[in-house]
């Protein structure tokens, strides 16, 4: 593939950055939980269900917990210490807590090592199950195959995941590698996780456990039918980004919507809630072989993409670093960004083209997400398929990993199965006749190309250093990103944050990274 010729020095530059910012931030991490975390880790030793009036069993616990004062020492070492003192499961006892027979807090503190013995052997048993799927994961993709890259990335959202099953399988059947199945709307605002199979959604379906199976379960049969993997995507953001992490893992989901930043800028959640989440969540992410996908492209929904395309390049470097803290290899990083220039800009194509070469010289490794046109689509329905026909291109020059096909009819409604099937025709069209367009045309040496790449690298770079000196904090509250400024005090979910104590235990954070 031909070279922007980008300065090297300068990339080593904007990684070193990026990781002194995440240093940082980890040194925060390390020593701060949540109740979004302490809930994860019940989901992980084997909670689940709600109570009579519909709340989630693991807040319930946690809640329990945190009410006396000890969620700084981790739901782990309370739960396990009631496995001990009562012989009874941890499903058994968030039961007896849920109907009030029951206090974490009091029963006798059993001997530490015999907690944190027994805290390790239920956890390994979960670890182990995850592993297990991440396996029959690489059992399909070995016997039955997969999507040649970009992989059709194809999004269902109906509401009910009944309805969503039989789009996903017609989707897959028409083509499509990856289904997404949209949450929906305002479900990374709440703070607990819905439970069971839900069927009345707004713009798309509650992400809950039991729609991760029913629909993993579905794309399997379908896999098989038409001898190829298909992934399931969903969305590891908002209040609950762990807790929907572990369901991933434990249903075998196979990409999840995972950055750092995206709560923070775009749904108002805390800063430091969202820093210490992302961490947890990404760790479970990176070891159960699932790919995160992160959100840069929603910075150009709200900032121009030609004025503010150093920023999506300054952030995918932040979530880079953010993603080899908790473990999660290059392979598994669809760092995200997006084809969202005013179409009458002259030359917007060549511009588009740049930054995406840029990103995949960048990150030479990782299946980048590119995210198709959506802030300038209008009702023009045929305008709207030749900006995604541009959008395909780009992406098959440029080599990216997953192609979030866009939609014609993306400023109208909610995709029909018929504008699925027309975006997935445009795409594979265009990848088919355009397949080795990157290995035949060089760009030219100091042309417009070559110049805007080095343009936003350099702007990324400076921003970075800025950061690194500053912290990252204070560059959320100076609204370095997507001109969205946040308070480290502010939004919602800092109540849910509290310090480590000196006896904190989470033992899948230890297992899951070793």
């Amino acid at each position: 593939m031909s070279s922007l010729k980008l300065d090297r020095r300068l990339i080593d530059s904007a990684r070193e950055s990026a990781g002194q910012i995440a240093e940082d931030i980890q040194k925060f991490i390390d020593i701060h939980t949540t109740v979004a975390v302490e809930r994860t880790v019940t989901r992980l030793f084997g909670v689940d269900g709600i109570n009579d009036v519909g709340t989630p069993l693991p807040n319930i616990l946690v809640d329990n917990i945190k009410k006396a004062g000890g969620l700084g020492i981790g739901a782990a070492y309370f739960l396990m210490n009631a496995v001990l003192n009562t012989g009874l499961s941890a499903q058994e006892i968030a039961e007896k807590v849920s109907l009030g027979e029951l206090d974490l807090t009091r029963l006798p503190a059993r001997p530490e090592k015999e907690i944190k013995d027994k805290v390790y052997e239920l956890a390994s048993k979960m670890v182990q199950r995850i592993k297990c799927n991440r396996e029959k994961r690489n059992e399909y993709l070995s016997t039955i195959g997969e999507g040649r890259k970009p992989y059709l990335y194809v999004i269902v959202a109906t509401g009910n995941i009944y309805e969503d099953v039989m789009q996903a399988q017609a989707a897959a059947k028409q083509g499509a590698d990856i289904i997404a199945v949209i949450r929906t709307t305002g479900q990374s605002l709440l703070d607990y996780v819905p439970y069971g199979a839900t069927t009345e959604g707004f713009g798309g379906t509650y992400a809950t456990q039991e729609n991760f199976r029913i629909m993993r379960k579905a794309l399997d049969e379908t896999s098989r039918e038409v001898g190829r993997y298909i992934r399931l995507c969903n969305y590891c953001s908002g209040l609950c980004m762990p807790e929907i992490a572990a369901m991933g893992a434990m249903e075998r989901l196979d990409v999840m919507l995972n950055d750092a930043l995206y709560g923070i800028l775009f749904r108002d959640i805390n800063m430091q809630r969202t820093l210490v989440d992302q961490n947890f969540s990404r760790i479970i992410n990176g070891f159960a072989g699932v790919i995160i996908n992160t959100g840069e492209d929603n910075y150009l929904t709200t900032a121009d993409a030609v004025e503010e395309a150093h920023t999506v390049l300054a952030s995918q470097f932040i979530n880079e670093q953010f993603a080899l803290k908790a473990g999660i290899p290059e392979e598994q990083m669809g760092l995200g960004h997006a084809f969202e220039m005013e179409p009458g800009i002259e030359n917007g194509f060549l511009l588009e083209l740049a930054q995406a070469q840029m990103a995949r010289e960048i990150f030479p490794k990782a299946p980048l997400k590119y995210m198709p046109p959506t802030k300038y689509m209008t009702g023009n329905i045929f305008k709207g398929h030749l900006q995604d026909a541009l959008f395909n291109i780009v992406s098959i020059w440029t080599g990216q990993g997953i192609q979030l096909l866009g939609m014609m009819t993306e400023a109208l409604h909610t995709p029909f199965m018929s504008d699925r099937a027309l975006s997935i025709e445009n795409a594979r069209y265009i990848f088919n006749n355009m397949r080795s367009i990157g290995d035949e045309v060089e760009f030219k040496e100091g042309g417009i190309i070559q110049a805007r790449a080095a343009e936003v690298l350099e702007k990324a770079a400076a921003l970075l250093k800025d950061i690194a000196e500053e912290g990252l904090f204070a560059a959320l509250e100076q609204g370095k990103f997507a001109g969205v400024k946040r308070s480290r005090t502010g939004g919602k979910g800092l109540d849910g944050v509290t310090e480590k104590d000196e006896k904190y235990l989470n033992p899948f954070i230890e297992l899951m990274l070793k």
